[in-house]
């Protein structure tokens, strides 16, 4: 069997932050995978990953099935995903290689290997620690939407900056205060702007940005057609990104490119925790309204991932770019 015809699965509960993580993984491995979105019944929908015994019989009717043959490599994120993970390993006799990406709060030897940030506290033999989340951007990706989005972008002038606005989430709030500032510090740069929202921007926070940042070198992506987010990273000189994302956050240092991070309100410790990493390691800088250029090696993590992977059960290694 060639590496590309290792059977692979990924299982998450389908949540898009997730999963895409275990998607750049198995492209960075060459890989197809077969995606598994689970839904859980009671009581494991409650307990999971505690709950450990009864698998078989925990996937509620509309979950996708789990059926053998079982897949050589299976790449699982999310809470709930771990007891059916751990129940695919043991029903494959071991043969499965299991992967969990991100802390499983358990006992990282039940794996075969765990991926964690830095900023999240699992250690251990068979743990690798990333800079930020794992992802799918890659050097080929940006180069390839740079090209199919070069007529809408590349005559804005430069310097261009990609703006990533995310919003509210369970640990941030972003607030009309928080909004109008953010609109203001924008407003202010000389430069051209690129601008995307997400839909926990809100609707009316996205009206105050779209109202105050018009103008012949300002592009604000309107949410349809093709997203042109890996083109922006492409044509960016900077990146600002909202500090609620750990994934975009991620993306953007993964260009080499200087990343400002804009504040909401609120906070939590272990998001807390990644961006004062981030900035210690000189990847990024709080956004206060101003502009420099600084340089940094940006990490490939999902590459570094998947070279473990490759190490650990023969496969070839491969290099960056």
């Amino acid at each position: 069997m060639s590496e590309s015809d290792k059977a692979c699965w990924i299982v998450t509960e389908g949540i898009a932050g997730t999963e895409n993580q275990c998607l750049g993984l198995a492209e960075a491995l060459g890989l197809k995978p077969v995606v598994k979105r689970i839904k859980l019944k009671s009581p494991w929908r409650q307990l999971s990953p505690w709950l450990c015994f009864g698998h078989q019989y925990a996937l509620a009717p509309d979950s996708d099935r789990i059926d053998p043959p079982y897949p050589d490599i299976l790449l699982a994120s999310g809470r709930k995903s771990i007891g059916t993970a751990l129940h695919i390993k043991k029903k494959s006799s071991g043969k499965t290689f299991l992967v969990q990406v991100q802390d499983p709060r358990m006992n990282p030897k039940h794996f075969d290997l765990v991926v964690v940030p830095q900023h999240d506290p699992a250690r251990g033999e068979n743990v690798i620690v990333t800079t930020g989340a794992l992802h799918r951007v890659t050097t080929e990706k940006i180069e390839a939407e740079k090209s199919k989005f070069a007529p809408l972008l590349e005559s804005l002038l430069p310097p261009r900056v990609a703006v990533l606005i995310g919003g509210t989430s369970k640990v941030h709030q972003m607030t009309a205060a928080s909004t109008k500032k953010l609109t203001a510090q924008l407003s202010g740069l000389k430069a051209s702007l690129m601008i995307t929202a997400s839909r926990r921007t809100g609707i009316e926070n996205a009206q105050v940005l779209r109202a105050a940042l018009k103008g012949p070198n300002i592009y604000f992506w309107d949410g349809t057609g093709e997203n042109p987010y890996f083109a922006l990273l492409g044509f960016a000189d900077y990146i600002i990104v909202t500090e609620d994302s750990v994934s975009m956050t991620s993306e953007a240092i993964s260009t080499g490119k200087p990343v400002y991070v804009a504040a909401l309100d609120g906070g939590a410790k272990r998001l807390d925790l990644f961006h004062k990493l981030l900035q210690e390691q000189g990847y990024t800088r709080p956004f206060v309204g101003t502009l420099e250029k600084w340089s940094y090696t940006p990490p490939h993590d999902t590459l570094k991932v998947a070279n473990e992977i490759r190490r650990r059960l023969g496969m070839k290694e491969k290099k960056h770019g």
